[in-house]
């Protein structure tokens, strides 16, 4: 959450404005498109289960009308007395050869003569030969229950039978003679009519087979995966057939029927139509959210013109105004709240700019008097030094050997009155162009090693030298050198506090990218208090004298060559002071600008 909240606060305000108006647009189109989605599926799907029943109903009312057709047709036949006469004859070559010419009147799919006992006497089948034994089977439950109309399913065709008994006398009291069916097949064309008449994709199945039906061969072998989900299914059941959705629904074919399994009919609407009005809504919407958003967009960009550009130019004022430009003109435009901003903004930057003379002037003298108090009290504390072992040396009863240390100990506070007005020399000076020169680094490094060697700091201090080599650099070799000296004297100090040999490392190195000079010392390091603000000119905490202006200078000097200074606490208790300078800054420049260097430090 914060994260965003601090991108938001980096953006314009046009972006901020303009930003919302898209989600918003955006947002409202897709909810507006599912929405109008949901209802389109919703209406198409009502549509197309009214549609289902409707078909269902249709094919019930056919079904209906062709079940009272086979009834009386087999009504008529079973009351044939020629028929009734075969039957009685009890030969079955006879009733064979004779009941083909009744099959042929008929005109039927399936005929077929059944003895008393339900034993077929003589059957017919269109197009195929009639396995008898399988037939018998199938026929002798539904003679059994006194069925006058059901379905068979036999050699992979499903057939709508009707039969009746044949009697001999009157029909309640007279002897049954044997049984009538009559058989027409549900095939392609039975299922192409009742897909005409219920608009609808039909197919006839028993099981999980299925048997015949409007579909194309491959998405009827999808169906036929599909069919264990629509045993009871009458309400309608979404499928995805070939890459398109149909609303499905299943029923039986005899409700009441003893068939196992009864037969079904499937009936199936595609959504095609639907998803067109539903690609049709969503062109519709796109198109009028566009048209939103241009409108939207215009009267925005519009709106923020009159806002985001004076703010503009008051920001522009702002930068300036922190650059130290205190002229930039504001112009006066925009609504009134921005231009009361603009004249408000005027008066802080000339209040702000009176201030910061003000404050200059302050940090100005209180800088001078930090720096008079300290070059004050370390050369007070030099000269009476001087002073005192000059009174002492005048005595002409004083050894050599004392006259000898008190002469010592009056070079020492020579070298730092001279040390100090070296740095207070070099701190007036930080910021002027640097007079470089072709430099080997080594020998800046070792002439500061032997201006150090002269200092009483350094005595009884092991300073040690590592990784020299024949490189050379485009540099300050005096301030260069001053630098490391400032540092090298700041590691003698520190070591000769420490409990263990005082010891001082100075170590040249480079890489692909830098020129590292690293001053290593044993002392006990720097206090965590100090380090936040070592390198501010006149701290010197822990010296018992200096200006604190030793790692301040390094650090100018550092910085004015292009590099940098890191100091670190090693895991082996030694404090690294690093200077480091980048390999493109310690080259020269081209050959004009060098002369032009040239000429300009020789100008007196």
């Amino acid at each position: 959450m914060m994260f965003i909240r601090n991108i938001l606060d980096r953006l314009r305000m046009r972006t901020k404005l303009l930003v919302p108006l898209l989600f918003v647009f955006f947002g409202w189109t897709l909810f507006s498109l599912l929405i109008l989605r949901i209802i389109v599926e919703q209406q198409t799907r009502n549509d197309l289960s009214s549609d289902l029943t409707h078909s269902i109903v249709t094919y019930q009312n056919l079904q209906h009308y062709h079940r009272e057709m086979m009834h009386r047709e087999s009504v008529l036949m079973a009351d044939l007395p020629t028929i009734k006469a075969l039957m009685t004859s009890g030969d079955k070559q006879t009733i064979e050869d004779a009941g083909a010419e009744f099959w042929k009147t008929s005109d039927s799919d399936l005929f077929a003569l059944f003895t008393p006992d339900f034993k077929l006497a003589a059957g017919y089948q269109r197009d195929s030969v009639l396995h008898a034994s399988e037939f018998e089977n199938l026929m002798q439950s539904h003679l059994r229950e006194g069925e006058d109309s059901f379905y068979l399913v036999l050699d992979g065709n499903l057939y709508e039978v009707a039969a009746q008994p044949l009697i001999f006398g009157d029909h309640t009291t007279g002897s049954i003679l044997g049984y009538i069916a009559v058989g027409y097949a549900l095939d392609k064309r039975v299922a192409q009519q009742v897909s005409q008449a219920a608009a609808a994709e039909v197919a006839f199945a028993s099981g999980e087979n299925l048997l015949v039906g409007t579909l194309s061969p491959d998405l009827q072998t999808q169906l036929q995966a599909a069919l264990p989900q629509l045993q009871n299914v009458t309400k309608g059941e979404t499928l995805k057939l070939g890459g398109q959705r149909y609303l499905a629904a299943a029923v039986p074919l005899e409700p009441h029927g003893t068939s196992d399994p009864r037969p079904r009919l499937v009936v199936l609407k595609s959504f095609e139509q639907g998803q067109v009005l539903i690609m049709r809504v969503n062109r519709w919407v796109t198109a009028l959210g566009l048209l939103v958003l241009c409108a939207g967009a215009a009267i925005l960009l519009s709106i923020s013109q009159s806002i985001t550009r004076p703010l503009a130019s008051l920001m522009e004022g702002v930068r300036a105004a922190g650059a130290g430009n205190y002229t930039y003109r504001l112009k006066d435009e925009g609504a009134e709240e921005v231009r009361e901003l603009s004249r408000a903004f005027d008066r802080m930057r000339t209040q702000l700019q009176q201030s910061q003379k003000e404050l200059v002037q302050a940090e100005r003298l209180a800088t001078i008097g930090r720096m008079a108090s300290s070059i004050s009290h370390d050369l007070r504390h030099y000269l009476s030094a001087i002073y005192a072992n000059a009174e002492f040396m005048s005595e002409a009863s004083l050894p050599q050997a004392e006259r000898e240390e008190l002469l010592t100990e009056v070079s020492t506070a020579v070298h730092g009155m001279t040390d100090l007005l070296d740095s207070l020399l070099l701190f007036s000076q930080t910021g002027r162009a640097l007079h470089r020169h072709f430099e080997s680094i080594a020998l800046v490094l070792q002439r500061a090693v032997a201006m150090l060697r002269a200092h009483p700091a350094a005595r009884d201090v092991k300073v040690s030298l590592h990784g020299l080599s024949s490189l050379t650099a485009y540099v300050d070799g005096k301030k260069l050198g001053r630098a490391v000296y400032n540092l090298l004297l700041n590691g003698c100090e520190a070591a000769r506090q420490s409990s263990h040999a005082p010891s001082v490392r100075l170590t040249l190195a480079e890489d692909a990218n830098f020129i590292s000079i690293h001053v290593s010392d044993n002392g006990s390091g720097v206090s965590e208090s100090v380090q936040r603000t070592m390198f501010m000119p006149f701290v010197s905490e822990g010296k018992h004298s200096g200006t604190g202006l030793g790692l301040t200078l390094a650090e100018h000097i550092a910085s004015e060559h292009g590099g940098h200074i890191q100091f670190e606490r090693t895991s082996d208790n030694l404090t690294v002071f690093s200077i480091s300078l980048p390999k493109g800054a310690a080259q020269p420049p081209s050959d004009s600008a060098i002369g032009t260097t040239e000429s300009t430090e020789a100008t007196p």
